[in-house]
C-alpha cells in the first residue's frame, strides 16, 4: 500500500512510500530519506481512509532504502482490515 509520511518538523517535505508490513497499531515502511527514532510523523493513505500521527521506532539502513518502523497513536481499522 502507498502511504505519505510527513515529518512534523517544519521545512521537511512529505515522502510517498510503500508499506512492507501493516498492523492496526503500526507499520514498516521503506523510505529514501534518513530519519531518527522518536521523530514524530503524520501517516496518510487517502485511498485507504487513513490519517494518523505516528512515531518512528527504528530505522534500518540497507542499500538505497531505509526500513522504518512506525508506531501509530491510534488503532487504524480500515488499514488493518485491508491486509
Amino acid at each position: 500500500m502507498t502511504v505519505e509520511i510527513c515529518p512534523e518538523e517544519e521545512g521537511r517535505p512529505k515522502e510517498r512510500t510503500l508499506t512492507e508490513n501493516v498492523s492496526a497499531h503500526g507499520a514498516r515502511v521503506l523510505m529514501e530519506r534518513e530519519c531518527r527514532p522518536g521523530q514524530r510523523v503524520m501517516v496518510m493513505s487517502p485511498n485507504e481512509g487513513v490519517r494518523a500521527r505516528g512515531q518512528i521506532v527504528y530505522c534500518e539502513v540497507g542499500g538505497k532504502q531505509i526500513a522504518v518502523g512506525l508506531e501509530l497513536s491510534v488503532r487504524v481499522e480500515p488499514w488493518a482490515k485491508s491486509y
